[in-house]
């Protein structure tokens, strides 16, 4: 089990859990994540490691409540509480290196795997671009802390009711045309956020780098349900990534997968996840 330090609400349906887990925080690497069970009759769900203290043993997840395990555990889990299972740390660490001028894009809650990861660039000495954007400025998270970790630090929302009106990809987009030298580029959020980076960036040719966490199951490579087509060969997002290239990656397939469990999780969702209707 693992222990809850402290939960904070950061954002509507958006919950920061500090979690004892020293295994985990003693061997994990930024990029890497944990599969989690609530209780004996939750699911398996994939988080991101957002944070972690050494020191302390401690790990940071990001949460956002969508569906019945997610819900379950931002509603009803408070500081003290006990997490069953903590399972990690998992999948392959970001690759690491001075690159030059490294251009982190997160959207939404996919800022929060962005953090460790912009940290350590800039920590290696890269000049870092944070682009972090949501849909209104009270979906920001972070912001301070990406900021910390920043040589530059741009945010966007669709409505813009905070930083500049627009996407993600708008000030990216400038950067390029502009001929900034950029070296590479990080895409962390929704599908088709990361798919909209790299249609962004591939004429010019910049390295781009899309995390495709969001449709993991076990976490080890055996159900096959994180299965995505890159560079027209099938990979686990789970064993092989999470991170791949993201000018390679089909995106038009991973949507479609994304989607295959639609029906189940919604009446999972309205009946509670404790009956035996989703087994039916």
């Amino acid at each position: 089990m693992a222990k809850i330090i402290t939960k904070a609400n950061l954002a509507p349906a958006v919950y920061e859990f500090v979690v004892d887990a020293p295994l985990v925080a003693h061997k994990c690497h930024p990029g890497q994540f944990v599969i989690i069970r609530t209780d004996e009759y939750s699911e398996r769900i994939p988080l991101t490691i957002a944070d972690f203290d050494r020191e302390k043993g401690y790990i940071t997840l990001i949460v956002q409540a969508v569906g019945n395990t997610t819900k379950h555990l931002c509603d009803t889990f408070n500081e003290g509480d006990d997490i069953l299972d903590v399972v990690g740390p998992l999948g392959h660490p970001s690759e690491m290196g001075n690159f030059g001028t490294v251009v982190v894009v997160g959207g939404g809650i996919g800022v929060a795997p962005v953090y460790p990861i912009a940290r350590a660039y800039h920590e290696l000495g890269n000049k870092v671009i944070s682009i972090i954007g949501a849909r209104d400025k009270d979906l920001v998270i972070w912001q301070d802390k990406m900021a910390a970790i920043s040589d530059e630090l741009i945010l966007t929302t669709d409505n813009g009711s905070a930083g500049r009106k627009g996407f993600v990809t708008d000030p990216l987009r400038e950067m390029l045309e502009a001929g900034e030298k950029l070296d590479l580029v990080l895409a962390i959020g929704p599908v088709i956020m990361m798919k909209n980076v790299a249609a962004t960036t591939k004429p010019f040719g910049v390295k781009t780098t899309a995390s495709l966490n969001t449709i993991m199951v076990d976490g080890t490579g055996m159900c096959g349900g994180c299965r995505v087509m890159v560079g027209g060969e099938n990979k686990f997002a789970c064993v092989d990534g999470p991170e791949f290239d993201a000018h390679e990656v089909d995106f038009a397939n991973l949507v479609m997968r994304q989607q295959m469990y639609k029906d189940q999780e919604a009446l999972e969702y309205s009946c509670g996840g404790h009956c035996k209707c989703v087994e039916e």
